[in-house]
């Protein structure tokens, strides 16, 4: 339910305006001037608000100009009975989402309110999206491991040094690459990912070297690979031990020569890319089973960083936990929600097979169907053992 203020010195309107909108749905709350209205601005975020302009204490515009200042995502609609062209434009100038004279028209005030509302509920889901793409999140532990990556990570970083990650499903490889990426030369430069095993054997080349027009079957339209679209950042290939050895072969002279070819073609294209490769797997087995070369191996093993599980690392689970609750409450726009100390100490014990994936889960089930303080009896009933 959006939640409406109305800033207005008139008693009637006020009433009036809250019984009109409370009928259509909304929470209304009231501020008889501006200075109450800016302490309860302050105080709350609003949905939408409704301001007079002439008002004591504090006017209208004066209430706009701070407003705005405090939180300029929330629409603020100037209503007067005393303005003019002149009083509307100054509004809007100085951010008001709009402007109506009094008294005014209920089905314009209406559409007004839920045009401001959509703009509202757009500015929320953008903030979302733009957090979840751009944030590269923290890396959270202080565990020894933990440390010893991060400082790693400082000296490795700025280096062309090509880095290969190892370490369970769910334990952080991904994000020990994009800080390998953040904190590098090539931070200007885009990060591309691909997850060698969610791609099938006959179309890995394609996806990784690009391919011409009709050099097979589906091949309706030229396709620019990830080498490509990496040249002058970052390539992250996940679960680089599920590529198969004819793709191993093409990544090894890509690397070697800095030149790739796309699937179809003959033109020699020069990249420049650093690789960054992370794997659940043993390599130097797959390499005595021959399902991976040696020498790619040693291309991409130039320093080695292990990410340890989570059950390597319980100390840090408190700090997780943490972390987690506050991200999901502010994704789900509720108040933090809190772990008593026995219920911290059940996850620490718990057997993390997911790693950090699966904790980060948890905590979530936990947040939907516990009550504020989550407890140890709520871990028993929704953590499965």
């Amino acid at each position: 339910m959006a939640t409406i203020l109305i800033i207005d010195d008139e008693r009637a309107i006020r009433k009036t305006l809250n019984e009109i909108l409370g009928f259509e749905g909304y929470k209304i709350e009231e501020a008889a001037d501006g200075e109450e209205g800016l302490k309860k601005f302050q105080e709350k975020t609003y949905d939408v608000v409704l301001c007079d302009i002439k008002m004591p204490k504090l006017d209208g515009i004066e209430f706009l100009s701070k407003a705005t200042a405090i939180n300029p995502d929330v629409p603020i609609i100037m209503i007067s009975g005393h303005g003019n062209i002149e009083t509307a434009v100054e509004a809007v100038k100085k951010g008001a989402f709009d402007y109506i004279s009094k008294p005014p028209d209920l089905n314009r005030l209406l559409i007004t309110i839920r045009n401001a509302k959509d703009k509202t509920n757009l500015v929320k889901e953008t903030k979302v999206l733009k957090r979840r793409a751009n944030k590269v999140q923290e890396m959270i532990g202080e565990s020894a491991a933990i440390q010893k990556i991060k400082e790693t990570i400082e000296k490795v970083a700025p280096t062309e040094a090509r880095v290969m990650i190892t370490g369970e499903n769910g334990s952080g490889k991904e994000l020990v690459a994009r800080w390998l990426h953040e904190k590098s030369n090539r931070a200007e430069g885009q990060l591309v990912e691909v997850n060698c095993a969610a791609i099938p054997s006959e179309l890995i080349e394609s996806e990784l070297f690009g391919h011409e027009k009709g050099s097979f079957t589906s091949a309706i339209k030229q396709r620019i690979g990830k080498f490509e679209q990496a040249n002058g950042g970052t390539l992250f290939l996940d679960e680089i031990g599920d590529m198969s050895l004819s793709a191993q072969a093409k990544v090894l002279r890509a690397l070697q020569e800095g030149k790739i070819t796309r699937v179809g073609g003959e033109k020699e294209i020069s990249v420049d890319v650093r690789v960054v490769v992370a794997t659940n797997k043993d390599l130097l087995k797959e390499v005595e089973n021959k399902t991976f070369r040696l020498d790619l191996y040693h291309r991409l093993g130039v320093i080695l960083i292990h990410v340890p599980s989570l059950n390597e690392r319980r100390e840090d689970i408190p700090l997780l936990v943490d972390k987690f609750l506050e991200d999901i409450a502010e994704d789900y726009g509720q108040v933090k929600k809190e772990f008593d100390k026995k219920a911290l100490e059940a996850l620490q014990n718990h057997n993390w097979t997911g790693n950090i994936r699966e904790l980060r889960n948890v905590v979530e089930r936990l947040i939907i169907l516990s009550g504020k303080v989550i407890t140890v009896e709520d871990v028993s009933s929704y953590v499965s053992i």
